[in-house]
């Protein structure tokens, strides 16, 4: 027991000093993304763009100063995006289609380059996920019930401050409570992740998962490599999937397939996190997502085996 004890002390004290840069890296980003945005609406910016971007964004009923939100989600990593959700007064029906876009659509040049790597094209996922993602809304902003939802935050708008001071400290409550909460969820992740490692349980977990990879139409040897994906994100995942394929244990289709798959559906524990976090409903976030990639693998097969059909009936 003492052993045991000893292990997972052992974690904590690896884990802590690595969530703090995480976090202030983090911080970082975050802090002076979401006071452009204050500054945007204390200046009026942001209502030009809300109006430009209402033609389209109306579409998938979202309000067209979103449209900033999903910008910034395409260059940058999903913290970023949480933080001007939560400087805007949306519903929790619009910000679930919001979060399912930036969910899809985030990060694109770091995760579309690793996804590179493994088998995939850069500009091939980068596309796919783009289009996707307004899929998925205008899929969601069918099929939801217009009536019955609350609000995710109401908070005010800089719009009314009547000066830079009222502005400045409008930010500063607001992020106060944003930066706590990616403080948590960073240091839980990182426990979490140092814990599995410590106790070797990525790979029975991967196996208990394997035959679940037949149903999403995925290869059983992407198990493994599916679950860091969806546990530590792309970027870890990434290096995982490449260090199988140099191995052998993962062939390039495979990682092809995989990538297609984790291109809509990936992360799903820390990006679901810092979503319900902010009161987006848990269900909607993981079963679209999955339902989603599960269906573009499928018809990705599906297209595959008509190409082959095809190529061999011109031999014959």
């Amino acid at each position: 027991m003492n052993k045991v004890i000893d292990r997972i002390w052992s974690c904590v004290k690896k884990a802590l000093p690595k969530a703090g840069k995480t976090c202030l890296w983090l911080f970082k980003i975050i802090l002076p993304i979401s006071l452009l945005v204050r500054l945007l609406q204390y200046s009026g910016v942001l209502g030009a763009i809300s109006e430009f971007f209402y033609p389209v964004f109306s579409l998938i009923g979202l309000p067209g100063e979103t449209a900033i939100v999903f910008i910034t989600s395409l260059f940058t990593p999903l913290y970023a995006p949480i933080a001007l959700i939560t400087s805007m007064s949306l519903g929790v029906r619009e910000a679930t289609i919001l979060a399912l876009m930036c969910l899809l659509a985030h990060n694109l040049i770091v995760e579309s380059s690793i996804q590179a790597k493994t088998g995939s094209s850069f500009w091939g996922i980068t596309t796919l996920r783009i289009f996707m993602s307004f899929v998925i809304a205008f899929t969601l902003n069918w099929i939801m019930p217009q009536e019955g939802w609350g609000v995710v935050a109401t908070t005010q708008s800089a719009e009314v401050c009547e000066s830079l001071s009222q502005v400045f400290l409008l930010w500063f409550t607001s992020s106060l409570q944003v930066v706590l909460t990616i403080t948590v969820i960073v240091t839980a992740l990182m426990l979490l992740h140092y814990l599995l490692v410590e106790f070797n349980l990525l790979n029975r977990i991967s196996s208990f998962l394997s035959p679940f990879m037949t149903v999403f139409g995925l290869p059983k040897d992407t198990a493994f490599s599916w679950l860091v994906g969806n546990l530590v994100g792309l970027a870890y995942g990434g290096g995982i999937m490449v260090e199988q394929m140099e191995e052998k244990k993962l062939t390039r289709e495979s990682g092809r397939l995989l990538n297609i798959h984790l291109a809509i559906s990936h992360s799903l524990l820390e990006d679901t996190l810092i979503f319900v976090a902010i009161g987006i409903p848990i269900l909607w976030i993981i079963i679209t997502r999955l339902l989603f990639a599960v269906a573009v693998v499928w018809l990705r097969r599906g297209y595959d085996y008509f190409k082959m059909s095809k190529l061999k009936h011109s031999y014959e």
